[in-house]
Order: C-alpha cells, then sequence, then structure tokens
C-alpha cells in the first residue's frame, strides 16, 4: 500500500463511503415503513371512533399527565397496555364499561392520591377514547412498556 493519500484516492474513499452509506440509509428507512405498515399495527385498523378518540385524547390534553407508548408525562399511569391491565384487551364492550366507570368515578376524593379530574364525557366519547387505548394496546411495541404497570 502506498504511504501517500493522494486527492484521487481521498476522493475515491470519500464518494464510495457516502454512497455506502447512503444505500444504508435507503435500505433502512424502507425497512422501517415496511416494518410500520405490515408489522406493527396490522392487527390494529385504525377506524373513524380510533382517530376520535385521538381527538378526545388531545382536546383533554391527556398527555400533560399519562404517557402513552413511552411519549408524554410521567404524573399519571401509562396507557399503552391499560387494557391488558384491566383484562379487556379482547372484549371492546367490556373494556367500554370499565372505561365509563372509571371516567365516571373521578376524582376518587382519596386522601394522598393524585387525582383525575372529571371531564364530563358523553358515552359517545367514552367510547371514541376505548377504541383508541384498545388500538394503542394492539400495536407491537417490541416489549414497551418493560413492566405491566407501565
Amino acid at each position: 500500500m502506498r504511504e501517500v493519500l493522494t486527492k484521487s484516492m481521498a476522493r475515491n474513499i470519500f464518494y464510495g463511503g457516502s454512497l455506502f452509506f447512503i444505500l444504508i440509509f435507503i435500505g433502512l428507512s424502507v425497512h422501517s415503513h415496511w416494518y410500520i405498515v405490515n408489522v406493527s399495527t396490522n392487527d390494529a385498523p385504525l377506524t373513524a371512533s380510533v382517530a376520535g378518540g385521538k381527538h378526545v385524547w388531545e382536546r383533554h390534553a391527556c398527555v400533560n399527565c399519562h404517557s402513552i407508548l413511552g411519549e408524554g408525562a410521567y404524573f399519571a399511569p401509562e396507557l399503552g397496555n391499560v387494557m391488558t391491565r384491566w383484562g379487556v384487551q379482547d372484549d371492546p364492550e367490556a373494556a367500554f364499561e370499565v372505561m365509563k366507570a372509571w371516567m365516571e368515578a373521578q376524582p376518587s376524593g382519596i386522601e394522598g392520591r393524585r387525582q383525575m379530574p372529571q371531564f364530563n364525557l358523553t358515552d359517545e366519547e367514552i367510547r371514541e377514547v376505548t377504541d383508541f387505548l384498545l388500538w394503542t394496546n394492539k400495536i407491537r411495541t417490541q416489549d414497551w412498556p418493560p413492566n405491566d404497570a407501565g
């Protein structure tokens, strides 16, 4: 090997390395898109009710207290897997009943506990939030959160 790096050698190393890493980046981008479309959310169809639940989530700023799939505040519990924790992930009607009872019981008034405000949601809004949380519960998150408690 030569002891001197010429301009043409440096140029070839630069262009070759750049091309290599651009191809790696494109390949990883294509794989990420494929994974999201075909693996991550393929069992979780996005419906109008799920979108409505997301709108209720945003309108009431639930992310200011709760986290969902690891994003948001940590004042209140993670809600990405709440339906699994409640044991109603396979029964949308039972999930709605549990969510309705929970929302109507807030604030609990237990001394020393963090309190969730009463949002006075309609049954339709509660159903939409329930569908949204059922949808997030089905997303394959590669074992996030790391424990059942969120």
